[in-house]
């Protein structure tokens, strides 16, 4: 793509390292032994938000002209974007208006509203709450940040692959969730465009994977939202997408879809392997591995993408998967 390239990359690395840190590689013993290959945990969700999305958040919002910062921000969110954006904006002293849809988990809800940003619910999933988002644009002059299909949201998301490359400069294939693209957008680009044989494999939800729809019907179509427990990665990728479904197209080798209970079996694994307690979408890679659905042949590389999850809502998911010794 001759508008977005690794340079953008670089520089957004350069303009948000003095407010988002690096994440650890973490060697997960367990997982190299079950799978003989070495596997890594990168973790995002160690983030003040709790998800990789700050990057993207903190890039775009820092490369806005004076006047739009004077204005403030909005944007549409499931919740960890819509939790990058206000941390982002709170940083600089800026308004933010963070819409949502009423599919958004409550306990995403409250968190949203202690952020200190104003929430706006509208509708029943992220199409609709996309559509109240640029109304306020046009309404209140608010400069949206969108949750992927942007060239800064873009190359901020890509900067995880930098860090990967940095520390692991033999992987051979990185993995993790894959809704709107901007993740595997911008990680897939650093990676074909810096270690062309590194596979990017892109992990959705078994329904309402939109931009899984959207490749295999040749443009952007719009799909019904289902209840998951990866709900991070539901939402349309939008009609008028200009990046991510060509970036997806271009830089992701393969996709797959995973059904609930593999799902939760990530959830599971990561929470009694490691001890991390992490939503459904940064537990699809996990996921994938057990369940045989993605059998990697060199270091391997799973996105660990955010923790942002109920603690009611993680116990349904993971405990009839608990092993506990003595039961």
């Amino acid at each position: 793509m001759k508008d977005l390239t690794v340079r953008h990359v670089w520089e957004a690395k350069e303009r948000i390292q003095s407010t988002v840190s690096s994440t650890p590689l973490l060697y997960s013993l367990p997982l190299s032994k079950r799978l003989d290959v070495p596997v890594f945990l990168k973790l995002e969700q160690l983030h003040p938000t709790g998800s990789f999305k700050l990057r993207g958040a903190t890039n775009m919002i820092n490369n806005l002209s004076e006047e739009e910062k004077a204005t403030g921000v909005t944007t549409f969110s499931t919740g960890n974007h819509g939790f990058a954006v206000a941390f982002a904006a709170s940083c600089l002293g800026l308004r933010a208006v963070i819409c949502i849809s009423e599919n958004v988990p409550p306990s995403k809800v409250e968190a949203l509203k202690e952020s200190g940003a104003e929430l706006h619910i509208e509708g029943k999933g992220q199409d609709d709450a996309e559509a109240a988002c640029y109304r306020l644009r046009d309404e209140e002059g608010l400069t949206v940040i969108p949750p992927f299909d942007h060239p800064d949201i873009i190359a901020g998301q890509g900067t995880i692959g930098l860090e990967i490359l940095e520390e692991l400069p033999q992987v051979t294939t990185v993995m993790g969730g894959l809704s709107g693209g901007g993740l595997l957008s911008g990680v897939g680009m650093v990676m074909k465009e810096t270690a062309p044989d590194t596979q990017v494999i892109g992990l959705c939800v078994e329904k309402g994977a939109a931009m899984d729809e959207s490749l295999l019907a040749g443009k952007p179509v719009v799909i019904p939202e289902h209840p998951t427990y990866a709900d991070s990665l539901l939402g349309g990728i939008g009609q008028n997408n200009k990046y991510t479904y060509r970036c997806v197209e271009q830089y992701v080798d393969q996709r797959f879809r995973l059904p609930e209970d593999i799902i939760a079996k990530g959830m599971a694994y990561l929470y009694e392997k490691h001890r991390l307690v992490v939503e459904g979408a940064a537990a699809v890679g996990v996921g994938a591995l057990l369940a045989g659905t993605v059998q990697p042949t060199g270091p391997t590389v799973i996105l660990v993408t955010g923790n942002n999850v109920g603690v009611k809502d993680h116990y349904k998911a993971v405990h009839p998967y608990i092993t506990v010794p003595g039961t």
